[in-house]
């Protein structure tokens, strides 16, 4: 799904009568609002869906594909993602 299928799924939501700009708005201010609670808190948890947080990956040896030589690939933090049951049941 793509960021103008969330967009025109929203708007077609039961009961949501707004346009296309103001579905853009409101998803682009949750999506901040999710960035941010990630940044300061290192989670984000919204029940039936699931929950985001700050990963550490360490430093590893990885391969230069271009040419097989070896490197160091220096540690670096992600965000993880586990779903909630009720989500994983629906899969």
């Amino acid at each position: 799904m793509t960021k103008a299928d969330l967009i025109e799924s929203v708007r077609n939501a039961k009961g949501v009568d707004l346009t296309k700009k103001e579905t853009e708005v409101i998803i682009g201010a949750v999506f901040d609002a999710v960035r941010v609670a990630i940044k300061k808190d290192k989670r984000f948890s919204f029940p039936g869906f699931g929950t985001f947080t700050v990963r550490s990956r360490k430093a590893r040896k990885g391969v230069d594909p271009r040419n097989q030589a070896p490197i160091t690939i220096k540690a670096s933090k992600t965000v993880g993602f586990k779903p909630a049951p009720k989500l994983k049941s629906i899969l």
